[in-house]
C-alpha cells in the first residue's frame, strides 16, 4: 500500500508540474502575439471641454481654463464640487510629467490653500505674471501660485518646478460670471483676458 500510495503522490506531483508547465507556455505565446506597447502612456487624456462650458454657467465666479498650451500638456482630470465651497479642479500632466493643477474655490482660504497645494506655505514672496501679482507658496510636495480674488481663491499647484506653474498661469482664460455674452466683441470679452485680470 505505501508503494502504490508513493506511486500516486510522484504522479500528482508530476501533473502539477505538467500543468504548470503548460500554463506557463500558453502564456507566453499570448504575450508574444497580443499586440502591446511597453512605452505607452497609462495616463489617458481627458477633454474638459463639456464640464467647462456647464461650470462656466454654474459656478459664481470666472472660472479659469488654459488655452493654447502646447500639446506635450496632458489634461488628465477635471471635477466641480458644487457642494462643497464650489471647488473646480483640473489636473495636467506637463511636458516632462510633473503634475500642475489649477485649483478654485469660495471656500475658506486659509484651509483651502493648505489642503489643495498639499500643506505648501507662503513663503511672502509674489510672482508677477500677466500684469497681476500671485503669492508663491513653498512646500515639501508641491508649490502654488495663489491669487486671492472677490469671493474665492485661484491656486496653480503642483509637483512640477515654479516655471511651468507660471506658465500655466500665462494660459489661464476666463469667462463671466454665467458663461460668455455672445453680442460682446472677442477683443471686448473678458474671456481674451487673463484669469488673473478678472479675479480683482
Amino acid at each position: 500500500m505505501d508503494a502504490v500510495a508513493s506511486k500516486q503522490g510522484k504522479q500528482t506531483v508530476r501533473n502539477m508540474f505538467l500543468s504548470t508547465l503548460v500554463t506557463a507556455a500558453c502564456a507566453g505565446v499570448i504575450y508574444i502575439f497580443v499586440p502591446h506597447d511597453e512605452n505607452a502612456d497609462p495616463v489617458k487624456a481627458v477633454d474638459f471641454t463639456v464640464e467647462l462650458a456647464t461650470v462656466r454657467v454654474a459656478a459664481p465666479y470666472p472660472v479659469a481654463a488654459p488655452e493654447g498650451l502646447p500639446e506635450k500638456w496632458k489634461p488628465t482630470s477635471v471635477s466641480y464640487a458644487a457642494a462643497d465651497g464650489k471647488a473646480w479642479h483640473l489636473g495636467f500632466l506637463d511636458p516632462d510629467g510633473k503634475y500642475v493643477a489649477v485649483e478654485q474655490s469660495t471656500a475658506e482660504p486659509r484651509t483651502y490653500i493648505p489642503q489643495v497645494s498639499q500643506k505648501a506655505k507662503d513663503n511672502g514672496t509674489t510672482e508677477t505674471v500677466a500684469g497681476r501679482e500671485w503669492q508663491y507658496w513653498k512646500g515639501a510636495k508641491y508649490n502654488a501660485l495663489v491669487l486671492p480674488g472677490k469671493g474665492h481663491t485661484t491656486v496653480v499647484t503642483g509637483s512640477a518646478p515654479k516655471e511651468r506653474l507660471v506658465e500655466m498661469v500665462e494660459a489661464l482664460r476666463t469667462e463671466p460670471v454665467g458663461g460668455p455674452t455672445p453680442a460682446a466683441p472677442a477683443s471686448a470679452s473678458p474671456s481674451s483676458a487673463p484669469a488673473s485680470a478678472p479675479a480683482s
